[in-house]
């Protein structure tokens, strides 16, 4: 067995925990794998994992050479795509995730555009209300409304949305407008909790930061409900611009304080490939990043946001 295909059974012993699973996986058999990978630390004279009945686990040396492995199969595998012509025309299956109001409100009609531009790409969603790891869970492209900690992944900056609250003109006509903070304990609030975690809306005016606590008359896990109560005259809801876009321009939703909104919130189109990235995937990142940066709904900034420009 040559270095490159002990290196890939290394980093199927690595990933599956045991011999048997990647063997399985590669499709060759238990002691092929544990003689590769017994050959392969024996010409780099360092032991790669710890064996027992149990488990496989990775040694110090195993953990760094599994990453060194990782992208130089990655790094011969684009060669290999790149050399047979793959590289120049994207086609394939591109997974994509975001959160679920923006995924089918802002990516969906992006994604048809797509693939009528791209008939070889196909495209499989998953919009879900929480952080989507790309590696472990098999996603090519993320679109991300946060700020980003620092990680292996690359990140193309498209735009911003902005926290805000909002209400009804029916609401604000029966109980009056907030005019500032202090104002919303005279109200009822409807609490979106996925976006504010824990029980504190914080609000920004010049140099001063202040957190509330918001005493919420009802709590949703998800927007849409939160945003289906204020219009019906529920009361206030804060949640993200980009999610009520349509009900403030039609004038069935009013913003509320906005000289007290908190700085804008980032967003990111994401994507896991180091090196040379595939043509599937920088045609999905380029498109997502060229058509997000021209929508409207992540270019709205509030009064003070502007007077601040």
């Amino acid at each position: 067995m040559d270095r490159l295909q002990a290196m890939s059974v290394f980093v199927a012993v690595a990933e599956q925990a045991g011999f048997a699973a990647a063997a399985r996986r590669l499709n060759i058999s238990p002691p092929s794998a544990t003689r590769a990978v017994s050959d392969l630390e024996g010409r780099l004279g360092a032991r790669l994992l710890h064996r027992t009945t149990r488990s496989v686990t990775l040694t110090e040396a195993g953990e760094r050479y599994l990453e060194d492995c990782r992208r130089i199969l990655a790094e011969v595998d684009a060669a290999d795509r790149h050399a047979a012509g793959i590289h120049a025309e994207p086609r394939g299956l591109v997974t994509v995730t975001g959160s679920v109001v923006f995924g089918r409100q802002v990516i969906t009609p992006i994604l048809l555009e797509l693939t009528d531009q791209y008939p070889d790409i196909s495209i499989s969603t998953l919009f879900v209300d929480r952080v989507v790891h790309l590696v472990d869970e098999g996603i090519d492209v993320a679109v991300r409304i946060a700020e980003l900690p620092d990680s292996s992944l690359r990140a193309v900056r498209v735009g911003s949305v902005r926290r805000v609250l909002c209400s009804s003109p029916g609401y604000l006509e029966a109980r009056g407008r907030p005019e500032k903070p202090s104002d919303l304990h005279d109200h009822d609030l409807l609490d979106f909790v996925n976006l504010a975690r824990g029980r504190d809306w914080v609000f920004h005016h010049g140099d001063t930061t202040q957190a509330m606590r918001v005493s919420s008359r009802l709590r949703f896990n998800v927007a849409d409900a939160a945003i289906a109560a204020a219009l019906q005259d529920g009361g206030i809801t804060r949640v993200l611009s980009y999610m009520i876009a349509p009900h403030v321009k039609s004038g069935a939703l009013e913003l509320l304080l906005e000289d007290y909104e908190p700085p804008p919130i980032p967003v990111h189109v994401v994507h896991k490939e180091a090196g040379q990235t595939s043509a599937r995937v920088r045609a999905v990142v380029d498109f997502l990043a060229a058509r997000l940066r021209k929508s409207s709904v992540l270019h709205t900034a509030s009064p003070a946001q502007e007077h601040q420009g």
